[in-house]
């Protein structure tokens, strides 16, 4: 493990490496080479070693660290020094590598055409070597010249057609990041509509029983104050749920004329289904150990009388994350705690995992739900793998 990250930490400080320095140190690499070559021992018939011909090796190799600048006429100026330093009956060898390179930078920069044509340029002048000594034959010149440049330069371009998928690759990543942001979105607008609609229940709710207390108070005010007083405090206390539940519907409400409501049994009328709650958590968990998932519940704290739409929000996590424990657990075992305090209400859902050691994708539409149903009534929704092997869900809301 450490060397792995040893070997990270050394590749990014690699990164981090201007490229212009890492062309100044193959120049200054290959010049050092280039002439410790030529102070060797010179084969017959060439020139050795001497000032004339250390500048001109200078000037062959230096300029390669600004291959990258301009790669055609640099590679045209090194081959015409090249050219002249094996007219003056130095040994070709010493100044090879320069030009093979700039050969390549040209090949890996510039379109295919031009690097055949310097391809060409430079097996013409390794055959005019080649000619003007006596070592090698003329077949082994030319075979040598065309391998070589043809070599290098079908590396070159294999370069430059990876450096083009990489940029294709990087504006494909960007475009599909773009897509997934928007698909999100999308995801939050839908999941927003949903959750109106669910919302409407409670709504419709508090103001049928404002209605009825309404008209029950104006049926008895003058033969029973009494029974009328008790109705009208009714009133206040649901209409203030009631606005509380309408401040919170008002940024998600999107709903449009004709939508049925969600969850409303066939043949009902959707007002008068009540939303479901923390007190159907054990129909939920039945419905889930029939499925094959043995499930847990348990309750500890003093239980509250949370707002409608807050014990709704509650009842949707846990049965969003028992969901996901059937999708991507299965076979597991489950538990699901609800705590009351005296300030929150805390509904933890965890799994053992042994299905799969995958957990669920953070992407996920379902817990983009979770999290957006608990941001409306300030709460919060953390989730992600246990230390202990599973998968934990854990919601916190205000009471």
């Amino acid at each position: 493990m450490r060397s792995v990250t040893g070997w990270r930490e050394l590749r990014r400080r690699a990164e981090k490496v201007p490229s212009w320095a890492y062309d100044l140190a193959i120049a200054l690499g290959i010049t050092a080479i280039s002439l410790s070559l030529s102070h060797d021992r010179v084969p017959a018939g060439w020139s050795g070693a001497d000032t004339r011909g250390t500048l001109l090796t200078c000037a062959v190799n230096l300029p390669l660290a600004f291959r990258r600048r301009a790669p055609l006429p640099l590679c045209l100026g090194t081959l015409a020094l090249w050219t002249g330093y094996v007219a003056l009956d130095y040994w070709p060898v010493v100044n090879t590598l320069g030009p093979l390179l700039a050969l390549y930078t040209v090949a890996s920069l510039r379109p295919l055409r031009e690097a055949i044509g310097c391809a060409l340029l430079l097996a013409a002048v390794w055959n005019f070597a080649g000619t003007t000594g006596e070592e090698s034959s003329w077949a082994t010149v030319l075979g040598q010249s065309v391998v070589y440049a043809a070599v290098i330069c079908g590396f070159g371009h294999l370069a430059r057609k990876a450096a083009r998928r990489n940029v294709q690759l990087a504006e494909l990543a960007e475009q599909l990041r773009r897509e997934r942001a928007g698909a999100e979105r999308r995801a939050v607008a839908e999941e927003r509509v949903r959750i109106a609609r669910e919302l409407h229940d409670v709504v419709a709710h508090h103001m049928s029983v404002i209605s009825v207390q309404a008209g029950l108070a104006d049926y008895v005010f003058g033969s029973d104050p009494e029974t009328a007083r008790g109705a009208l405090g009714t009133i206040a206390d649901t209409s203030g749920e009631a606005l509380v539940e309408l401040r919170r519907l008002l940024a998600v409400l999107r709903v449009e004329d004709g939508d049925s409501l969600v969850g409303a049994p066939h043949g009902e009328q959707a007002e008068f289904v009540p939303a479901p709650g923390l007190d159907r958590l054990p129909e939920l968990a039945e419905r889930v150990r029939a499925a094959g998932v043995p499930v847990e519940v348990t309750v500890t704290g003093e239980p509250h009388a949370p707002p409608p739409g807050l014990d709704q929000c509650a009842y949707r996590v846990v049965q969003e994350a028992l969901t996901n424990v059937l999708k991507h657990a299965y076979p597991a075992r489950a538990r699901v705690a609800v705590e009351h305090r005296p300030r929150e209400l805390v509904v933890t859902v965890t799994d053992d995992g042994r299905g799969t050691d995958q957990p669920v994708p953070s992407g996920g539409h379902g817990l983009i739900g979770m999290r957006e149903r608990a941001r409306i009534y300030g709460g919060r929704v953390s989730a992600g793998p246990r230390a202990g092997g599973g998968y934990e869900v854990r919601l916190t809301l205000p009471v």
